[in-house]
């Protein structure tokens, strides 16, 4: 007799049979050994209950009225999810069963079936995700450790930041990274997750302000069944399942006050309770935070917790605009075109002196994002090896050319320069804003009246 494996951790499993004892048989058998079961009478039924249940197996007949095992298994390939298929079959009928696996079902059982083969078949099922999740981490290992590489430079400024990563990677402690948009921050915390010990467990990101505010705490803390209209089934909130790992919260300074005061209570407690939940449960999670935004102020503005903001701000990284490490533009601009000729197929070999020139010259309102960008369609439109400034575009000329011109041309009057300094900074606030004039003005430090009025005259679209 083959040995069943332990208890299965809690693993969701969709039966799709028409026949109601043989669902009932495997729905006792599978929950005694740990699975969460959910049937359906008919294929139909089931490929309308996936997108509900997310299952992590489908266990079907292959003959059914209506849609068959090997129609359905079908329809799951081209939905292109990951759930796994096991078709069962009655003797004689094993043919069918090696079609439906060629219409992409995993393995099959015949009918009818033992139980510990059913068993035996639903760990392989498992061992292979596990497989598959293990190869989709190092993947992403790879990707992080090639985009770390985009914090290279030789510039003191830069070079501070790495030391520091290196030198508090490895605490507990939360982290408060700091620094404009584009600079890199998630990468700064992709290299504290790497550089610790828990660079085997996971890292996860989330953005504070991409998230509607009536599904945040659902995103962070989870949901028990029932806790809302939509809440058909538990789900693990990111605190979960970032267990033992790193968890990267971007613009925290978008939390709303209910939740900073719930995030106060993980970070001082380290439990998260789900919501509709009324057990809490432990969680071993290293919490890295970052804004562009000064807290600081957010706090003296009544808008961000006290509390919340020295909790956070135990260690600070700030992260250097582009502008003040313009020595790193060069080594940054060698390894975007050499990875632009790996991913792109493009045959680039370097800049010329002019573009050189003109990109130590510029602003980098959108920083190192922005020059990746500059140079990955640059890389694309050019017709030679070398990129010219034919190749680069006028897109840097507004913010570089207008000041050197006054001040090259021996221009001494303050009233003209200060025209030319106007209009760039404002150009420079509206393209760092994405043309949110009420944000440019904040930057710009002017009333929004004032700003309105002097796009009109200087021309800005």
């Amino acid at each position: 007799m083959r040995t069943v494996p332990a208890e299965t951790t809690a693993r969701k499993v969709l039966v799709v049979d028409d026949e109601e004892n043989i669902r009932l048989v495997l729905q006792t058998l599978l929950r005694k050994h740990g699975y969460e079961v959910h049937v359906s009478s008919s294929a139909e039924r089931a490929l309308a209950q996936l997108d509900e249940l997310s299952p992590d197996f489908v266990l079907a007949d292959v003959r059914m009225p209506g849609m068959s095992g090997i129609e359905l298994c079908g329809a799951i390939r081209a939905r292109g999810g990951d759930v796994s298929v096991i078709v069962m079959s009655a003797y004689g009928s094993v043919d069918l069963a090696l079609e439906a696996m060629k219409a992409g079902a995993y393995d099959y059982v015949q009918k009818p079936f033992k139980q510990d083969e059913v068993l035996l078949v639903l760990a392989k099922a498992a061992e292979r995700e596990a497989l598959r999740r293990e190869n989709r981490a190092l993947k992403e290992a790879v990707r992080q450790d090639r985009e770390l590489s985009e914090l290279l430079g030789e510039s003191d400024a830069i070079r501070q930041v790495l030391r520091l990563i290196d030198k508090v990677a490895d605490y507990r402690t939360t982290v408060l990274i700091q620094g404009e948009s584009g600079t890199g921050k998630e990468l700064v915390a992709r290299g504290l997750h790497k550089r610790s010990s828990r660079a085997e467990r996971p890292f996860v990101a989330i953005n504070c302000g991409a998230i509607p505010e009536a599904l945040m705490e659902s995103e962070m803390f989870g949901h028990k069944r029932g806790a809302f209209t939509d809440a058909h089934s538990d789900k693990r909130g990111i605190f979960q399942e970032a267990d033992q790992g790193t968890l990267f919260l971007d613009e925290i300074g978008e939390l709303t006050p209910p939740l900073q005061v719930k995030l106060l209570r993980v970070l001082q407690e380290g439990v998260v309770r789900p919501l509709g939940g009324t057990k809490d449960t432990a969680v071993d999670v290293r919490v890295v935070a970052a804004t562009v935004r000064d807290l600081r102020k957010e706090v003296a503005a009544g808008r961000f917790r006290d509390d919340l903001y020295y909790r956070l701000n135990v260690l600070q990284i700030v992260v250097p605009p582009l502008r003040d490490r313009l020595d790193d533009i060069p080594l940054l601009v060698e390894h975007f075109l050499r990875r632009n000729n790996k991913r792109l197929g493009t045959h680039i070999t370097g800049i010329d002196a002019t573009v050189r020139k003109r990109l130590l010259s510029y602003g980098w309102p959108g920083n190192v994002r922005e020059l990746e960008n500059l140079i990955e369609r640059a890389s694309v439109l050019a017709d030679g090896e070398v990129l010219t400034l034919v190749d680069i575009g006028d897109r840097l000329q507004a913010s570089t050319d207008a000041l050197g011109d006054v001040l090259g041309s021996g221009e001494l009057s303050i009233k003209k320069a200060t025209r030319v300094i106007e209009d760039t900074l404002i150009r420079r606030a509206l393209e760092r804003t994405r043309g949110n004039r009420t944000a440019a003005a904040k930057l710009l430090e002017i009333s929004h009246r004032a700003l309105l009025y002097k796009i009109k005259d200087y021309g800005v679209s």
